[in-house]
């Protein structure tokens, strides 16, 4: 199948029923899984169980996006990704999406077989990304994001303006509204309080007309309400993307596909009964 029907696959998939995202790290320093799948082979193994277990897509990074991580330049970011994607894409029957902010990454990426760009900075960062995004052909999630934590400010309507100008920029670019996916950014330039604000109002982000994607998987918004460490944060993970299902999430973006697969389908027979 060509890359382009995966992400059409997945974008249909999105429209009709929540989907999962399954998250495949290949840096040295991610919080969760760091170094586990930074060789071709494990990646590409860790890719096929996840789709096994249910993923409708693998989101693929190469860069830490946690607080405090060291910053990769694209060259090293791109040394960590060629000898990967091309296999993986080619071994996987679903969408492959690249989780990265800058925009050679992101070419390079769709070039090796990735059809689906996962920008942190929702097209903010780097001005050269919509054009990349729209040049690819390659769909998007765009996620909220901020510089600094600010506890005074109305996070959603940040988050509300932060989207509008996202739009704005990718209708500018030629970028499908119909491709774009949002994320509001759990756990990124936010408080912990401001955290679970999202989590409550999580339905109002539904009022912009895209799909949204939840992306809390193990944060530390799970650990400090649970005061877990990482690897014991599963259960709080699957309860707060029952809550995003319920506020209208399309996407979770996950660590542990099999047990949110099981999760959905309870979900599911529970819409069905309404």
């Amino acid at each position: 199948m060509r890359h382009a029907d995966k992400c059409d696959r997945f974008l249909a998939a999105v429209s009709s029923a929540p989907q999962i995202m399954g998250i495949l790290n290949v840096t040295p320093d991610s919080f969760s899984d760091g170094g586990t799948h930074a060789s071709a082979d494990a990646a590409i193994e860790h890719g096929l169980t996840m789709q096994s277990e249910g993923a409708a897509i693998v989101d693929i990074g190469a860069e830490s996006t946690r607080p405090g991580a060291e910053k990769v330049s694209p060259e090293d970011e791109l040394a960590r990704l060629d000898p990967i994607l091309g296999p993986l894409c080619s071994s996987l029957e679903i969408a492959v999406s690249i989780d990265t902010y800058k925009a050679p990454v992101a070419h390079r990426a769709a070039e090796l077989g990735v059809s689906v760009i996962n920008d942190i900075w929702g097209l903010q960062g780097d001005p050269d990304m919509a054009g990349v995004v729209a040049d690819t052909g390659c769909a998007l999630v765009a996620m909220h994001n901020r510089d600094s934590k600010d506890p005074d400010i109305d996070i959603m309507s940040d988050i509300m303006r932060f989207f509008e100008t996202t739009l704005k920029i990718a209708r500018k670019a030629g970028v499908p509204e119909g491709r774009i996916i949002l994320d509001p950014g759990f756990g990124f330039g936010k408080t912990y309080e401001q955290n679970y604000t999202v989590l409550a109002r999580f339905a109002e982000l539904v009022q912009l007309g895209r799909p949204v994607l939840a992306g809390l998987s193990r944060k530390s918004m799970i650990g400090l309400a649970l005061d877990v460490d990482t690897d014991q944060r599963l259960i709080g993970t699957v309860s707060a993307n029952m809550l995003c299902l319920s506020g209208g999430a399309r996407v979770l973006r996950v660590h542990d596909v099999a047990p949110h697969r099981e999760a959905i389908k309870i979900f599911n027979e529970m819409e069905a009964a309404r």
